[in-house]
């Protein structure tokens, strides 16, 4: 399985950004898909995630109204849509799958939840 991010760079302060995660060697639709992302000195963060035939989906209470998380399952690809961006969003973005049974490896918003993660994308927003 290979997870690979796209869409990060640079944005001013409010503006919008589009990430890309394509999976190969796992569908999708059947996968609990996470994102995440680490700032400069600080710890990784979950930001959202979709699971479960995208009948499920969390976000973290920071980025709700802001970022919609969505999949395309002819391109078995799940993309985070991130709008009003601030400087505090400004970090590499990593996205991250699972092919457990839901009842296994604890909530979506839980890093160890998942197995397989890609190298990551910047995004910057500046002020």
């Amino acid at each position: 399985v290979q997870l690979e991010e796209s869409g990060g760079g640079l944005v001013q302060a409010g503006g919008s950004l589009r990430l890309a995660c394509v999976v190969s060697g796992g569908d999708v639709r059947v996968a609990a898909v996470g994102w995440f992302r680490q700032a400069p000195g600080k710890g990784q963060e979950f930001v959202a995630a979709i699971a479960w035939s995208g009948r499920v989906t969390n976000y973290a209470d920071s980025v709700k109204g802001r970022f919609t998380i969505s999949r395309d399952d002819a391109k078995n690809t799940v993309y985070l849509q991130m709008d009003s961006l601030s400087p505090e969003d400004t970090a590499v973005y990593y996205c991250a799958a699972d092919w457990r049974d839901h009842t296994i490896g604890g909530p979506l918003s839980l890093i160890s939840r998942y197995k397989y993660w890609g190298q990551g994308t910047q995004v910057t927003a500046s002020s």
